[in-house]
């Protein structure tokens, strides 16, 4: 059995290892590093991938979030409405522009925002509704969006983990995640379901005004070269990732293919186990899991973690400490929210591996492991 890793970028790179040495080559040959034909075609492609009228590439995905709020003309004492579980820069972004993250519930099932809860906390300084696709399972953007236009509120969706999530809507229009809000914004860092070999990000919107304005912003607020019309920041994403990018994208859905396979192979294997509920997948959109990511109750988690650990089996906790009790915060009043179900998942949940490279064999070790441990 080979070594199990939480993400296996190496095995995955040896599958495509001639058209990605041919695309690294072809950019050195070219010595156009950043910008250029690469970029410019890896836009388009995602464009057209995602069904959106423009994608405007980034250096990461926090940058992506920053440039969003920036482009939508937020400023400091706004309020932002976003989960608490969440990874941090979901919301460091907003505190770092001087706006007001508003902490709110997430649904106990699907772990994305709770629609009703967002209702709940909007205040006349509200501008805005971040929700984030975590672990793969889109937010409910039928709700948000309805939402949105009941208090008009822009709605910047946190795609990061959820790229090529089809979310079908109760009329039966289909779009992809990223794509339903006034802007989406992604991330390639190399564990992602579509990773970069280094970093990257890329924000995407159908506005044709905004398209306009995160592009100066991602370009130090520049119209044309040396005319700086509005305050930006410099955020590029370099032609070797685009190439590479380019590449990977052709074989995205490929890649969530395997990760959906891999999770019904958990889910067989963990069904009707007491104190453990696999994930959920609700039946209107296409859970692309970039994380596998358990809800144990009456089992120990962290002792779970230590044992899986010294049978040489990964495992992480997304996230252990919510957003709005970390230290960062307190001057937003993060100790003043009381979320208890956020609380609760973040002592509860445990992801496993899963990537595209992953086999039976190995799944099969990691499920009786994780059951001798959970039956003992």
């Amino acid at each position: 059995m080979r070594p199990l890793q939480m993400v296996d970028t190496l095995t995955q790179y040896h599958r495509i290892k001639a058209e990605v040495d041919a695309a690294v080559i072809g950019v050195m040959e070219s010595s156009q590093f950043i910008g250029g034909k690469e970029v410019n075609s890896f836009a388009e492609e995602l464009a057209a991938y995602q069904h959106c009228k423009h994608v405007i590439p980034c250096a990461n995905g926090t940058d992506a979030l920053q440039i969003a709020l920036m482009a939508l003309g937020l400023k400091a004492g706004d309020e932002v409405i976003t989960p608490s579980f969440t990874y941090i820069a979901t919301v460091e972004v907003a505190a770092l522009l001087g706006i007001k993250p508003v902490f709110v519930e997430v649904d106990r099932q699907s772990f994305c925002i709770d629609p009703d809860a967002i209702e709940k906390a909007i205040t006349p300084k509200t501008k805005a509704i971040v929700p984030v696709h975590l672990y793969g399972h889109s937010a409910n953007m039928e709700k948000i969006m309805g939402i949105a236009r009941r208090h008009r509120l822009f709605v910047v969706e946190d795609n990061a983990q959820a790229i090529g999530n089809d979310y079908t809507f109760s009329d039966g229009s289909v779009k992809k995640t990223g794509t339903i809000g006034d802007i989406g914004c992604t991330s390639f860092y190399p564990s992602k379901n579509l990773g970069a070999f280094g970093d990257g990000g890329a924000i995407s919107t159908n506005n044709d005004a905004l398209a306009g304005l995160i592009r100066m912003i991602a370009s130090h607020g520049q119209s044309k070269r040396y005319y700086h019309d509005v305050v930006g920041c410099n955020s590029r994403l370099d032609a070797m990732q685009a190439a590479i990018l380019r590449i990977k994208l052709k074989h995205l859905n490929e890649y969530i293919d395997a990760r959906i396979q891999a999770a019904d192979y958990y889910d067989k294997g963990f069904s009707g186990q007491k104190g453990i509920t696999v994930p959920f997948r609700a039946s209107n959109n296409r859970h692309v899991f970039h994380q596998y990511t358990l809800i144990l109750d009456g089992i120990n988690r962290n002792e779970l973690h230590e044992y899986l650990a010294a049978e040489h089996i990964p495992s992480m906790i997304y996230y252990p400490v919510p957003a709005h009790r970390q230290k960062m915060f307190e001057s937003f009043g993060g100790a003043n929210y009381s979320l208890p179900v956020t609380d609760w998942l973040t002592e509860r949940v445990i992801s496993l591996p899963i990537h595209t490279e992953l086999d039976t064999e190995q799944q099969d070790y990691i499920i009786s492991k994780l059951l001798a441990f959970t039956n003992r």
